[in-house]
């Protein structure tokens, strides 16, 4: 049976990149993995047949070899794939990242000494914290590298041990069959080191918890969700290894006045009926601490927006501010003295079109709606 196309097993074109050939290798190497297709058959040829390939074509010479000469040039004492194991053989160290994938040996890790795992906290501020910025203080508990031990969790004066179950790899490898299988030595949970004689501040671990407290600045102009990551400041590492980050996600606290809408903020001010007809000036809160007059001209109505250039938030990363928004809104008068109500009468009953602009002009639109429908029921009759 004729050999399948190498690029064509890998689903890559012929020209593809070593970094398009290993994406598609890794991809499809999960896939089909054996261990994964338990009830499949022939996951272990379409395996064996995909790792065939990639030996190939991740090598430079061999893939321009069989460029040139296809799957002849690994025919008859030819170069053969892994090495020399076989056409047919596994690339086991090509393997090592798929195993990690597919049974959780990955991780960030040097030799033995595994980094600490990242923290999340969450931190509520005010808007106004949010436009002037701050120094917080948080208190956080997590792992820390144990003091007396200096992390290495034997007890002083003694020190670990190379463990003789993986030899210090802190991996142990079996073989099944066709496959050899990497997995945490169980002598050592794969720290690659025996403590035969732990410390008794940690127990061996190498860390302790305790309760530290943080002090880091909150830059102006944070919104919901921005994240802040404190450097170093996560869960001690194993083994002396380094310690993870902390991520500080901000959320803001609902301001009583104003809306905040990106660097903009929004406002909605009540203002008396006569200010509105007459017109008028009037003070609106701002952030800055210090109000700010407006001009309301004659005739304002309810909705009207009025822009302050610049008395917005100030943006996370640049400079300048946003612009603030002030909404008018006219308000109806409440327990009228009698005089007051007379005066109104007076007002409405020499009232025309002319004042009343918008309502006069809602009115009729309505009057003519009914009187050409009223119109259409007459000729129907």
């Amino acid at each position: 049976m004729a050999k399948r196309c190498y690029y064509e097993t890998l689903g890559v074109e012929r020209g593809a990149s070593p970094e398009i050939i290993k994406k598609a290798y890794r991809k499809l190497a999960k896939e089909h993995h054996p261990d994964q297709n338990r009830e499949n058959d022939q996951a272990e040829t379409r395996f064996k047949e995909i790792t065939n390939a990639y030996d190939i074509l991740k090598d430079d010479q061999k893939r321009a070899a069989y460029d040139r000469f296809g799957h002849a040039a690994f025919e008859n004492g030819g170069p053969r794939g892994n090495g020399g194991n076989g056409g047919d053989g596994f690339g086991f160290s090509d393997l090592s990242d798929v195993f990690n994938d597919l049974f959780g040996m990955g991780g960030r890790r040097s030799g033995n000494r595994t980094r600490g795992a990242d923290l999340r906290f969450n931190m509520e501020i005010s808007l106004n914290d949010a436009y002037h910025g701050k120094q917080a203080s948080i208190n956080v508990p997590s792992s820390v590298s144990c003091e007396p031990c200096h992390g290495s969790g034997a007890e002083a004066g003694s020190q670990p041990t190379i463990c003789t179950g993986c030899n210090g790899a802190g991996k142990v490898r079996a073989q099944q069959g066709f496959f050899t299988i990497e997995r945490t030595c169980p002598s050592c949970g794969g720290r690659g080191q025996v403590i035969k004689n732990p410390c008794k501040a940690c127990r061996g671990a190498g860390r302790v918890q305790k309760e530290r407290t943080l002090n880091f600045a909150v830059p102006r102009g944070v919104e919901e969700g921005t994240r802040i990551r404190l450097s170093g400041e996560g869960e001690a590492g194993v083994q002396s290894g380094p310690a993870g980050d902390l991520y500080v996600f901000i959320s803001v606290t609902p301001h009583p006045i104003f809306q905040r809408d990106g660097n903009n903020l929004f406002c909605r001010i009540p203002i008396s009926m006569t200010t509105a007809a007459l017109g008028g000036e009037i003070e609106v809160p701002s952030m800055e601490g210090e109000p700010a007059r407006i001009a309301i001209p004659e005739g304002t109505q309810s909705g009207r927006q009025f822009r302050l250039r610049g008395k917005g938030m100030p943006p996370l990363r640049g400079a300048g501010f946003g612009d603030l928004f002030i909404e008018t809104m006219v308000e109806t008068p409440v327990s009228l003295t009698k005089r007051q109500k007379e005066l109104l009468r007076e007002f409405a009953e020499g009232g025309s079109e002319k004042t009343s602009p918008e309502s006069s002009s809602f009115f009729a639109r309505i009057k003519d709606l009914f009187a050409g429908a009223g119109a259409g029921d007459k000729a129907e009759g």
